[in-house]
């Protein structure tokens, strides 16, 4: 009879202790894993099994647990777990007859999500930046405002109207001046010239007769009419004044044209360089008025004369002057050589030269401002 032998497999499973009433049937015994599972305390919640942490759109129900009975209500599904190390575990499978150290050998503790529902994250393109194209883009913005800037800077400092064809500059405007200003603005009814007389003397004009605003052929002598025909010219404002004695008198006159800048900067070349405001058969003509102390001055009467040709705009500006008693001059002078120190010609020894200088020089001051008001630019 052979001997007996001790059995080499390992010792007998110990009968599990069902947690679950006697009433419930209880679930089949899973196999022994490597490491045998801990051992819940009595009254304690059965493990949960792990739930899927991945990322979803629609709710994933949880695999019902081997450890519970098969009438068990599903587990509700719950947000994603997060997931903390609480430190190393040994895994060492415990000795037979022992209870392991540790109640498990998960090395990750659950955590409650903070709120009951499912988080869930919607996953929308993006587009692919391309720096290059966006850098590129910019600079050809910041390029651009730069370029337009300095444009307009340039054309509002230089008062050049090309960039903005309804920009206000001196030709603009006074091509309709001559009909919007109030007459005495133009000539007004009183003029001081404080040093305007010979040896510094002060001077005092008081307007005593205004014509209405022209043509052009009646007030200007035939030879000067021909002179500015290049510049063309629109229409002629005239009035007269007497000095303070009533013993001058000066006829004072604007001629407007319709010259650009460069036709009338030509004009007064001409004038100047060959000597058109001094010669005798270009000097103006006079305005007579009935009542007054110019009723008797006419072409006869002309002593000395004055013609300003106006570049910043199209304005010729002109004075004639001679006496107020109605005497013919013989020997009429240009301002320029009747003002001249030692001159002794009768008008020269009147101050007619002065008066038709002083007169000129108001009327036209008068003007530039006028134009300068009404091209002004807003702050």
């Amino acid at each position: 009879m052979p001997a007996h032998r001790p059995p080499t497999g390992p010792p007998p499973r110990p009968e599990p202790t069902p947690s679950a009433p006697a009433s419930q049937p209880s679930a089949p015994i899973p196999p022994r894993p490597d490491v045998p599972p801990a051992r819940p305390s009595a009254g304690a919640e059965p493990p949960v099994e792990p739930v899927e942490t991945t990322v979803r759109l629609r709710p994933v129900a949880a695999p019902r647990s081997a450890n519970l009975p098969p009438d068990a209500p599903p587990r509700p599904v719950v947000a994603p777990a997060r997931r903390r190390p609480v430190g190393s575990v040994d895994l060492t499978p415990p000795a037979p007859g022992t209870r392991p150290a540790h109640p498990g050998p998960a090395a990750y503790s659950w955590v409650p999500p903070e709120t009951p529902a499912e988080m869930t994250t919607r996953l929308r393109p993006v587009r692919t930046r391309r720096p290059a194209r966006t850098i590129g883009a910019l600079a050809c913005v910041v390029l651009g405002l730069g370029l337009i800037g300095g444009a307009a800077t340039g054309s509002w400092l230089t008062g050049d109207s090309s960039a903005d064809p309804t920009a206000r500059t001196g030709y603009t405007e006074t091509r309709t001046l001559w009909h919007s200003v109030p007459v005495n603005t133009l000539f007004p009814r009183t003029l001081r010239g404080e040093g305007a007389g010979p040896g510094g003397a002060d001077r005092v004009w008081t307007r005593i007769a205004v014509a209405p605003d022209g043509a052009c052929a009646p007030a200007l002598d035939p030879l000067l009419l021909k002179t500015l025909q290049p510049v063309g010219c629109v229409r002629v404002l005239r009035a007269t004044y007497t000095d303070a004695t009533a013993s001058s008198v000066t006829t004072v006159g604007m001629i407007f044209t319709e010259a650009d800048s460069e036709a009338m900067g030509t004009l007064n070349s001409r004038f100047t360089e060959q000597g058109l405001d001094e010669r005798r058969d270009l000097m103006p003509r006079t305005l007579p008025a009935k009542g007054t102390a110019a009723a008797g001055f006419g072409d006869r009467q002309r002593a000395s004369w004055t013609v300003s040709v106006l570049t910043e705009m199209p304005v010729v500006v002109y004075a004639v002057s001679g006496f107020a008693d109605g005497r013919t001059v013989t020997d009429p002078l240009p301002a320029a050589e009747a003002k001249a120190e030692g001159a002794t010609s009768a008008p020269a020894q009147a101050g007619l030269g002065h008066e038709a200088t002083g007169i000129a020089d108001r009327i036209e001051g008068g003007l530039r401002k006028s134009v300068s008001t009404a091209t002004e630019k807003p702050e």
